[in-house]
């Protein structure tokens, strides 16, 4: 049985501007197999955003098949789409989107209204990840009241509350200096090490580097794949 829980087969995403078309991918083809730590990198413009919104059931490709969990993308309604990225993956972004009148366990304790579990379900799964991400003296704060790197760990407790298979990191580390962003990366890696699927998309070579393996995306192709052991 196969271990393969993102596969992406001759992805393409073709995009109408008007009169002329963009292709933001162009026959991309790559695995992640379940428990990966894996990154996509590239520069602005290369796709890898677009790459990113695939797996994480945000779009679907013009052409080619995105399979996330064994579920063909291109043949799911929206409904269908949105059960997918709730039940599966788990979302961390460079800018946290955190919400600022909420407090930390009550950003934590949201997205888990959307799985159908009652108020005291939620915040005990929400304590549970704050704890997890060394947050657990700052649940009553609001996101103004943290450093970067503490909003950071609330968007990763968050991401992790619902227990989904894939957590997928929009450059992660962006918006933080050099420590904090290593502090991230270590977090993210124990994480990994539990059984989730971790995938990166990042424009920094020394965030692709610390990653297990890495899909370099240029142009809208794959240009390589290195494995960083």
């Amino acid at each position: 049985m196969s271990n393969t829980i993102i596969s992406l087969k001759d992805v393409w995403k073709i995009y109408s501007m008007g009169e002329s078309e963009v292709q933001a991918l162009r026959g991309v083809s790559f695995d992640v197999e379940s428990g990966e730590f894996m990154s996509i990198m590239g520069p602005s413009g290369s796709g890898k955003s677009t790459c990113m919104n695939m797996i994480g059931c945000l779009d679907r490709p013009t052409k080619g098949d995105v399979i996330i969990n064994g579920g063909k993308t291109a043949e799911m309604n929206e409904k269908e789409l949105a059960f997918l990225r709730n039940e599966t993956v788990g979302f961390v972004f460079q800018q946290y989107h955190l919400l600022p009148t909420m407090t930390v366990l009550e950003n934590v304790m949201l997205p888990l209204r959307y799985q159908g579990l009652t108020v005291s379900e939620r915040k005990k799964e929400a304590i549970k990840a704050l704890e997890r991400v060394g947050l657990g003296d700052r649940m009553g704060h609001r996101p103004s009241e943290l450093s970067g790197g503490q909003k950071q760990r609330v968007a990763i407790a968050r991401a992790c509350a619902s227990h989904p298979r894939i957590i997928l990191a929009d450059e992660p580390t962006g918006a933080l200096d050099s420590a904090t962003g290593k502090a991230v990366m270590e977090l993210f890696r124990e994480i990994n090490r539990e059984g989730t699927t971790i995938v990166i998309v990042t424009h920094d070579p020394s965030i692709g580097a610390s990653t297990d393996r890495c899909v370099h995306i240029f142009d809208g192709k794959v240009q390589e794949e290195t494995e960083n052991v």
